[in-house]
């Protein structure tokens, strides 16, 4: 196993993301609640660069128990990563499909030593 140098986590912000390339493989890590998760950066449905598009909360909608809607929200809890090709959504704790959570982005193990972010390839 290979571990590469991703960068110092006093220059990532909260939310934060970085696309690093080990070999062959190209690598999106982010920052979320202070922890960090990494995912290959090609999403399941044409092999697009799913790291490389938006980070949004999930979209909700409130369902009363008459079964009426009391509108759309954004999650405070789940965040998306959204694949800039076809809109493909995966959730940024699992790196599962949405759509479908069979199918999933690669996962990499990430390493925090003292300041210092690397990924384990």
């Amino acid at each position: 196993m290979t571990e590469q140098f991703v960068g110092r986590d006093s220059e990532f912000e909260e939310g934060g993301r970085r696309i690093v390339s080990v070999g062959r493989h190209e690598i999106g890590v982010y920052k979320r609640d202070g922890a960090y998760v990494a995912y290959s950066n090609i999403c399941v449905h044409q092999g697009g660069p799913a790291c490389e598009g938006l980070t949004i909360a999930k979209v909700e909608e409130r369902i009363m128990p008459d079964k009426t809607s009391r509108g759309l929200y954004f999650s405070a809890t789940e965040r998306h990563i959204v694949c800039p090709w076809h809109g493909y959504e995966y959730d940024m704790r699992t790196g599962e499909f949405v759509g479908d959570r069979r199918l999933k982005l690669r996962k990499y193990n990430v390493v925090q030593r003292g300041d210092e972010i690397y990924v384990v390839v």
